[in-house]
Parts: structure tokens; C-alpha cells; sequence
């Protein structure tokens, strides 16, 4: 790790605290903490590694509250976890031979989507709804899809979770953003260990990170557990449309390069 200015540690640790915060209630974190890690001048895989350490503080710090006010069952919500972690070690593992660019010009699309479902659907709030997905078929086919996506690429991937969870298993919003902290946490996990076992991490920053993360995410989920859906719900639409307007902000985005032509 190269030596870093106190100011310049004094400004990741501070994204790192808002990142936990925002991540907490409506997932996006890493649209925060990624592009911070680059101003410091880390290099672009380093920066995704070091993400991943200081983002399991968040997601593990948002998933004690939620599960100590009982809005998730840790012991039953294991083998998901498992699956998550998994899909994203595979992920990562496998992210050089997986075609980017079509991800790329896909997820902007399916961001700005998701944003207009939670905005435009009605009676979305904290009562569980019936689920057209069994729990098996969720935890075996669904979470370990979204783990992968997450390992491989990783913007969204708690958009896509609480997605998955309102609209499939037929959770409230409270109770689905509790759920996709856990497999964040899972997913974070598994994509750190296979950054770690390249060797990408830096661990000094990662941690002075992952410690402001770890409080920002507290205070995040206390709010979230306070407000219900309707805290969740804007905060969601605005992280998925900021989002996908950053990624459209790249010059060498495929959209951008296809309307230039």
C-alpha cells in the first residue's frame, strides 16, 4: 500500500461512513466508495478489492441491527447466505471471461426499471405479500444468480436482491431490505475472499473504511427500522437512477458509443 495524506484518509474514511448509511436502507453503497478509492489514486482492481473489505463492515453492521430487532432469522437464512457467497466467489473467479460490455450496456436499463417499479407500484409498503416463488427455488436459483452478478460485477446487486425479495418471495420493504443486507454480507464475503486470495487488497485503508462504514450502516439501519417503506422506497429510486446515470457518464459506455454512431 502506498502512504496516504491524513486528509486524503479523512476523506475515504468520510465516504465510507455516508456510503454505509445510504447502503444500509437501499443498498449503492459502492457507487460512493468505489469512485472515492479511485480519486485516491488506487488502481481500478485494487479499488474493487479494497471495496469489498471495507463493504463487509457495512453490510455486516446493517445485518446485526435488523436481525437484533428481528426483522431477519439469521439460522434460517443460512443456506441462502451460502448460496450468495458461493455465486459470488464464482463470480469473481470467473469475471475475466464474462462478456463486461454486455453487462455494462444492459444494467443501466434494468437499474432505471427497477427505480420505476418501487416509484410506480402501488401498495408497496411493509406488509408481506404471497410469493410466486418458493423459498427453495428462491434460495437455489435466485440468490446465487444475483451473488454471481455481484461477484463479477457488483452495481446493483442489493437493487436486484430487494427486488427479488419484494417481487418473488413476497416480502415488505422493511423486511426485504433486512433480508438483502444478509446476502450482501454473504456476497461481499465471497468476492473478498477471492480478491484476497489474488491479492488486490489494501488492507490499512480497507479497514479504516470498513470501521466508518461499520457506524454509518448503524445509524442507516436504526432509520430504516424507524421509517419503514417510506424511507426506503425514494432513497431506492434515487440510488438505482443515480446509478445508472453514472455508469451512462462513462465516455466508452456501450449506449453512449451506440448513439454516437
Amino acid at each position: 500500500m502506498f502512504d496516504l495524506a491524513t486528509e486524503i484518509i479523512a476523506f475515504l474514511a468520510a465516504a465510507a461512513f455516508v456510503a454505509g448509511f445510504v447502503d444500509s436502507i437501499a443498498g449503492g453503497g459502492g457507487l460512493i466508495t468505489v469512485p472515492a478509492l479511485l480519486l485516491a489514486g488506487f488502481p481500478p482492481v485494487e479499488a474493487l478489492g479494497t471495496n469489498k473489505l471495507q463493504g463487509l463492515f457495512g453490510s455486516g453492521s446493517a445485518t446485526i441491527t435488523y436481525a437484533a430487532k428481528g426483522h431477519v432469522d439469521l439460522r434460517r437464512q443460512l443456506p441462502s447466505a451460502l448460496m450468495s457467497c458461493l455465486g459470488s466467489v464464482a463470480g469473481a473467479l470467473l469475471a475475466t471471461v464474462l462478456p463486461a460490455k454486455l453487462l455494462n450496456l444492459v444494467l443501466p436499463v434494468v437499474l432505471v426499471a427497477i427505480a420505476l417499479y418501487f416509484a410506480l407500484k402501488p401498495n408497496l409498503n411493509d406488509i408481506d405479500r404471497a410469493e410466486r416463488l418458493s423459498p427453495f427455488l428462491f434460495g437455489l436459483v435466485i440468490v446465487p444468480a444475483i451473488g454471481f452478478y455481484d461477484g463479477v460485477f457488483g452495481p446493483g446487486a442489493g437493487s436486484f436482491f430487494m427486488l427479488a425479495f419484494v417481487a418473488l418471495a413476497g416480502f415488505g420493504v422493511l423486511k426485504a431490505t433486512a433480508h438483502t443486507k444478509l446476502l450482501n454480507f454473504a456476497s461481499n464475503l465471497g468476492a473478498f475472499a477471492a480478491f484476497a486470495f489474488v491479492g488486490v487488497i489494501s488492507w490499512k485503508v480497507g479497514i479504516i473504511m470498513g470501521v466508518a462504514q461499520f457506524l454509518g450502516a448503524r445509524v442507516g439501519a436504526h432509520m430504516a427500522i424507524r421509517n419503514g417503506a417510506k424511507l426506503i422506497k425514494p432513497l431506492l429510486v434515487v440510488i438505482c437512477v443515480a446509478l445508472a446515470v453514472k455508469l451512462l457518464m462513462d465516455p466508452a459506455h456501450p449506449l453512449r458509443t451506440l448513439i454516437g454512431a
